[in-house]
């Protein structure tokens, strides 16, 4: 083939395939290695340290004696007592506030203690439904929820009988439609609410 038929400039075809490979291999030898948005430093690996965590003391008193702990300030009252103190009669069920199983008492006051940080409870009194009983004697509301079996699986029993202890100590009419609106953040996914309200009506005769 001649030089005109290749467009006049001296290269054959053999010629210009070589220099496009020469030209190709230059450049992918010769590129800088370009790091992904995924790869770090090896020094950076090699000193980066977690974040050192911050703990408070807590001093409060439950059921009738003084306890302090270090925890996160993040901690809830719940977790406090279940993980920290060891109280585990105080259920953790929906960790929303919606069930009432967590249900405890903070100076007299109910409160659902998933929602309640354990640093607000400081320098109050705490009452867990281990706390409930005296001298080996349960309370008259524990005893009335076994009488009138106000349970099931019995998970979310202990919120209940605090609730329904605290009931009592406000005051209010204990007809059985006022027990069920005032118990209604407490729920029972076993469905036993009739002997429920049997048990908190029997119970506060006997408080």
């Amino acid at each position: 083939m001649s030089n005109s038929q290749n467009g006049g400039a001296g290269w054959s075809r053999r010629d210009i395939r070589h220099a496009a490979a020469a030209t190709t291999t230059g450049g992918i030898a010769g590129a800088t290695p370009v790091r992904t948005e995924t790869e770090a430093p090896s020094a950076t690996l090699s000193t980066a340290r977690p974040a050192a965590r911050t703990t408070m003391a807590v001093l409060f008193r439950v059921n009738g004696v003084d306890r302090r702990i270090a925890i996160d300030p993040r901690t809830t009252l719940l977790d406090a007592l279940r993980d920290h103190l060891g109280l585990v009669g105080t259920k953790k069920g929906c960790d929303m506030g919606a069930c009432g199983a967590c249900t405890v008492h903070v100076d007299g006051r109910r409160v659902v203690s998933c929602l309640t940080l354990a640093a607000s409870a400081e320098g109050k009194e705490v009452t867990t439904i281990e706390g409930l009983a005296r001298e080996g004697q349960l309370h008259p509301m524990q005893a009335a929820f076994l009488e009138h079996d106000g349970f099931q699986c019995g998970y979310c029993t202990p919120g209940q009988i605090m609730s329904a202890v605290a009931l009592l100590a406000e005051g209010r009419d204990l007809s059985p439609a006022t027990i069920r609106e005032f118990m209604s953040g407490n729920i029972c996914r076993c469905g036993a609410y009739p002997n429920i309200v049997a048990a908190i009506k029997d119970g506060s005769g006997k408080v």
